[in-house]
């Protein structure tokens, strides 16, 4: 059965609030408060990773996590941005990506308040959707341009380093400083079969690890910019030792899939023939096992003590329950199997909580970010550096992919998955719309994608994708 403390996501009745804590999160938000729209981004990111979520201050039976004060905040200098000073928000740059996220955590709030009738619940689901749908819009309209990718970037890279180098100390000390001096995790991290599972501020040892292990794509692209190159290769050095350290098998697959995704790059052109062949592969997999295909998960043990077969039997029982839980999800999967509401896959988590329809929205997320992202390399063909951008940003989102099967995002990580959904919508942008403007002049090709030279060279302009006019606020 599961616990009753995990039926609304458990957490403390009181506020858990550290001093150090309290003025990290008081330095964030002046910062978002009072710097230029083009810095506000940083202390955003800062904020949300570097306080740990299990810092929290419960006011009238809502739980404000770090990530929800800091998003509250920035929609406070967002309101300020529209109201006083007449900035346009998301507006013409509302994209499918937008559309399927948005309806995605509507209806898995629904649902969730559907399934369980309760105030309690309602209570969790306004929490729920003020961090999801406040974060990830925040993102999105804090992150217009290329510049602000590329920022959001060296940020995100800057949080690796200090992680990595706080996870070496927790294998070399057995003690985690952020549980010793801001309080949130554990001071002593997880040991399993003698080997000490690092965490940093995260959560859980393979949200650290995955975090790590799906950044390595982005950082990848300051590598060809000469000032970014150091911090491009501290980062990823950093990011490796975190999968090294938190000793997960889920992150060291991931990390794999982006080096992967990276490395058929030569094969850019030949990718539908490449997904094909893996369909195929996974059928005929399924045909000639003894177990069901998925049942390939449980033989992928990287370091050892790896509960592969527990992910394996995860997918097979909410395959065969389907009927269970395809309407609004299910309560309590407690009848399904050992320790089966242990939801440590991102796309069962998301079948179970909120029913199929959440389910298919939240494959729709993941797949429209692809098809923006295909569309505007094809828009762009020709011009390496361009198509490169887009298929590092893509190969960060494979990584993402793989990534879900092992782990449930529940922590700061979350920030990071928003992250890259913004930086897919603002980079595609304005490569997609140029060739909506020129398809009616030039037409397409017989392949249907648009001659190079009909495509204008906007990345190398000052401003680029959709430029900003509040970088004086």
């Amino acid at each position: 059965m599961i616990p009753n403390n995990f039926y609304f996501g458990g957490g403390s009745v009181e506020t858990v609030m550290t001093p150090a804590g309290a003025l990290l999160l008081l330095l964030a938000s002046i910062c978002i408060l009072a710097l230029p729209r083009k810095y506000v981004l940083i202390p955003v990111i800062l904020g949300a990773f570097f306080v740990p979520r299990g810092l929290v201050l419960v006011i009238s039976g809502f739980h404000i996590s770090p990530v929800r004060l800091i998003a509250f905040v920035g929609w406070i200098r967002l309101a300020y941005m529209k109201w006083i000073a007449g900035s346009e928000l998301i507006g013409k740059r509302w994209n499918s990506v937008d559309g399927a996220f948005l309806w995605c955590e509507l209806f898995s709030a629904c649902a969730f308040v559907l399934l369980w009738r309760q105030q309690a619940a309602v209570f969790n689901q306004i929490g729920y959707l003020w961090e999801t749908l406040g974060m990830y819009f925040l993102l999105r309209i804090l992150i217009q341009d290329k510049s602000d990718v590329l920022t959001a970037i060296k940020v995100l890279g800057l949080v690796a380093i200090v992680n990595a180098g706080e996870m070496v100390y927790e294998q070399k000390s057995f003690q985690n400083l952020f549980g010793v001096y801001l309080g949130g995790v554990d001071a002593v991290p997880i040991l399993r079969d003698d080997k000490i599972r690092s965490q940093g501020a995260f959560g859980y040892s393979i949200l650290a690890g995955t975090y790590a292990a799906t950044l390595v794509p982005l950082l990848v692209l300051l590598w060809e910019r000469g000032k970014s190159r150091i911090l491009a290769a501290a980062g990823v050095l950093a990011c490796v030792v975190m999968v090294y350290t938190c000793a997960s098998s889920t992150p060291a697959l991931a990390i794999v899939a982006g080096i992967l995704g990276l490395a058929l790059w030569p094969f850019r052109r030949s990718m539908r023939l490449i997904r094909w062949g893996i369909v195929a592969f996974l059928v005929l997999a399924h045909i000639t096992m003894k177990a069901p295909v998925w049942f390939l998960i449980a033989h992928m043990d990287v370091v050892g003590a790896s509960s592969g077969y527990h992910r394996a039997e995860l997918v097979d029982v909410f395959i065969r329950h389907f009927w269970d839980w395809w309407l609004v999800g299910t309560k309590d999967t407690g009848n399904w199997g050992w320790d089966m509401f242990d939801l440590s896959n991102n796309y069962v988590a998301r079948g179970e909580s909120g029913g199929i329809i959440t389910f298919v929205l939240f494959v729709a997320v993941i797949s429209r970010s692809f098809g923006r992202l295909g569309r505007a390399r094809k828009a762009v063909a020709g011009s390496l550096r361009r198509e490169w951008f887009f298929w590092a940003l893509g190969a960060a989102l494979f990584a993402h992919v793989v990534g879900f099967f092992g782990i449930s995002y529940w922590d700061q990580t979350a920030v990071a998955w928003y992250a890259l959904l913004a930086m897919i919508s603002a980079a595609t942008a304005g490569e997609l719309a140029s060739a909506e403007k020129v398809e009616p002049q030039l037409g397409l090709t017989d392949a249907g994608i648009l001659e190079p030279a009909s495509v204008p060279e906007r990345w190398e302009l000052s401003q680029e994708w959709a430029p900003s006019n509040e970088s004086s606020l």
